[in-house]
């Protein structure tokens, strides 16, 4: 959902609409930052889920588990990704305001997602302080992509996968581990998703 939205914002952005290019640059320096720290964990996880046939060369995955860790390093590392987002917090101000604008589409949709903007404003708040806001860096990026995440699910994917992101990612309800959602989430709906786009 965070591809393809910015995604969208770079073809508005290079037809000339100035705020998706503001939001492009923030999203896609957020989002880029915690794909690639998320990348290496997910394909462990979706090895061990093939089991031994994940496991044997021809599988493919055992090259994409070796690879995945390239993304930080191709992309540069977290901490370059993450001073990129203060980079354009703090010379790009219209960034913020187009990343706000997008995610107040969702207000009032989630009370969790709802009280993470709040909290994520004021995280941000801290940021005047530039050696503060280095021990925050990674923070922030983190919290920026969830949070924006976290509104376009709201908005567009399914509410059973809207409210298992909200409760683990925004409302802190999840483990370390892939899998560790909240008791209760309606992972019906989920599966059958997961089932019917593998089907096809």
């Amino acid at each position: 959902m965070l591809a393809m939205r910015l995604a969208a914002a770079l073809d508005r952005s290079e037809a000339g609409d100035a705020q998706e290019g503001a939001l492009r640059r923030l999203g896609l320096a957020a989002g880029k930052y915690w794909v690639c720290k998320r990348g290496s964990a997910h394909a462990a996880e979706a090895l061990e889920c093939l089991g031994g046939n994940g496991y044997v060369e021809e599988s493919g995955m055992p090259r994409l588990y070796r690879e995945a860790p390239l993304l930080s390093i191709w992309e540069g590392s977290g901490n370059v990704a993450a001073l990129d987002v203060l980079r354009a917090l703090t010379r790009e101000p219209a960034a913020l305001e187009a990343y706000f604008a997008e995610v107040s589409l969702a207000a009032g949709a989630d009370a969790r997602l709802d009280a993470a903007v709040t909290r994520l404003r004021t995280l941000l708040g801290e940021l005047s302080d530039p050696h503060r806001a280095q021990l925050l860096a990674r923070r922030v990026a983190e919290q920026l992509t969830l949070v924006l995440q976290g509104s376009l699910l709201v908005r567009h994917s399914t509410p059973a996968v809207a409210d298992a992101f909200c409760a683990s990612r925004l409302g802190g309800d999840w483990g370390q581990a892939f899998g560790t959602l909240p008791p209760g989430t309606d992972l019906g709906p989920v599966l059958e998703r997961a089932v019917l786009k593998d089907a096809r």
